[in-house]
């Protein structure tokens, strides 16, 4: 085998300047081209680095010394674990630092993949108060010598770090874990033990309405035996008097995957609520609803600026989920159909749209792809189509049928700018413009970014 050639070698010690960031976080240097990957490194820094892998047309570094700061560095990272855990990736850099990145990865990644260039990316919209927003936490537990933990994973491995307190969590969620974590050593409920498949307690699933102050605990267990259920509930219960909702679930399986497919309420009600904007929600163990209720809002008052919506229009929404972007358009729309494959979304979407006492809206279970056909050849015909489809993207049959049945114009909502950019070109090739783009920052300190595209028919 050929040995690779690269101007690096393995542990050689550099000093590099940083050009960028890539999707993932992580600095980007180039020695005569090659690029080199540092973790913690911030664009237009100086940098000692040491080489740690060497690829044929990349490598990785560590980063050992910043010899000339960015000035948008945070020196003192407000999370004690920050450098350990693989939850954040960037509380290293300031919140405006932050927001100018997605707006620029944004960009980047329209015009390299998507070859769209000369529109409008507006600068990314970002929260006031960037900490504390995530009304879910999946924490997981483990065994070790001095008993359970709960935490999150370290980065790129499944060692739990343990955790007493997440500093985008909401409060409430953290209460939940520290409780959970609590009452199982109390009353000697054992972790599961993924090697062994072992032990009881796999993971705590905490929801909060933050609109509503409902909150839910679920504890997924390896198996439907939960020893001393009802002690464990009554504790729960003790220590957080606003739980409303107290669910187990099951998963037998050896898998990652958190939840299994058996639920059962232990105490109290099966559903929390809560409200964006106008509109009531009732989110289930399991349903899909976003982790940002503040930057939600945000994104789906775009979304709705986007659709242009009079009062007059027929609205189609792939992947609809539990309804939530339908029922925001189905306020100012005349009609709106959504479709998802999920039917326990679809379930979750009927009963939103009957507690918000909404008539004009029709769900349907299936492909979009499939689906959205056959409502065409019912006579079904889209004024606008909105589409938020899954990290990675939406499915070519979708996007046929969309150009074939040329709405007036098109919302797609994206969390993965790549998918988005790829989508976009078929969509211009097939007789429509990108018109503008939103980035909106739901997941401030991480990578991670959402984005509104309105396109219009030409």
């Amino acid at each position: 085998m050929a040995k690779v050639q690269a101007p690096v070698s393995k542990n050689e010690l550099l000093e590099v300047t940083i050009e960028d960031l890539t999707h993932e976080g992580a600095g980007v240097a180039k020695i005569e081209g090659y690029a080199l990957f540092i973790p913690k490194a911030l664009p237009g820094e100086r940098a000692k680095i040491k080489v740690v892998k060497v690829n044929k047309g990349y490598g990785f570094a560590k980063l050992i010394e910043v010899l000339e700061k960015s000035e948008d560095r945070v020196d003192e990272t407000p999370c004690p674990i920050f450098d350990q855990c693989g939850g954040c990736q960037l509380q290293h850099l300031s919140y405006a630092g932050q927001l100018k990145q997605k707006q620029k990865q944004v960009r980047n990644v329209l015009e390299r993949i998507g070859h769209i260039h000369n529109i409008t990316v507006h600068s990314t919209l970002g929260m006031g108060d960037p900490w504390r927003y995530r009304n879910k936490a999946q924490v997981p537990f483990a065994q070790r010598e001095g008993g359970l933990v709960a935490g999150f994973y370290q980065e790129r491995s499944h060692e739990i770090i343990d955790m007493n307190s997440c500093l985008i969590q909401h409060e409430e969620n953290d209460k939940v874990v520290q409780v959970v974590k609590d009452v199982a050593k109390k009353i000697g409920v054992r972790a599961y033990d993924e090697k062994k498949h072992s032990g009881i307690l796999r993971h705590v699933v905490a929801r909060y309405g933050v609109n509503t102050g409902q909150l839910m605990v679920v504890l997924v267990t390896r198996s439907r035996d939960l020893e001393n259920k009802q002690k464990i509930v009554e504790e729960i219960c003790k220590k957080l008097p606003n739980v409303t909702a107290i669910v187990q679930n099951v998963n037998t399986k050896r898998t990652n995957v958190i939840f299994g497919e058996e639920t059962k309420v232990l105490w109290g009600e099966e559903y929390i609520y809560d409200t964006i904007g106008n509109v009531k929600f009732a989110i289930s163990a399991r349903s899909f609803y976003q982790v940002n209720p503040e930057q939600t809002k945000v994104l789906y008052d775009k979304a709705l600026e986007y659709a242009e919506l009079t009062g007059s229009e027929t609205v189609i929404d792939a992947y609809c989920g539990i309804g939530t972007i339908s029922l925001f358009l189905a306020q100012k729309a005349k009609q709106v159909y959504g479709v998802e494959i999920v039917p326990e979304a679809i379930s979750d979407a009927k009963r939103n749209a009957q507690l918000n006492k909404m008539e004009n809206v029709d769900f349907a279970v299936g492909e979009a792809e499939k689906v959205i056909p056959w409502w065409y050849a019912q006579g079904i015909r889209a004024d606008v189509i909105v589409v938020d489809p899954p990290r990675k993207g939406c499915d070519e049959a979708l996007l046929d049928t969309i150009i074939k049945m040329k709405p007036e114009r098109v919302v797609y909502v994206s969390c993965n700018p790549a998918t988005l950019a790829r989508d976009l070109r078929i969509l211009e090739d097939g007789g429509f413009k990108t018109v503008e783009v939103q980035p909106v920052d739901m997941f401030p300190h991480t990578n991670h970014v959402e984005v509104v595209a309105k396109l219009q028919l030409l």
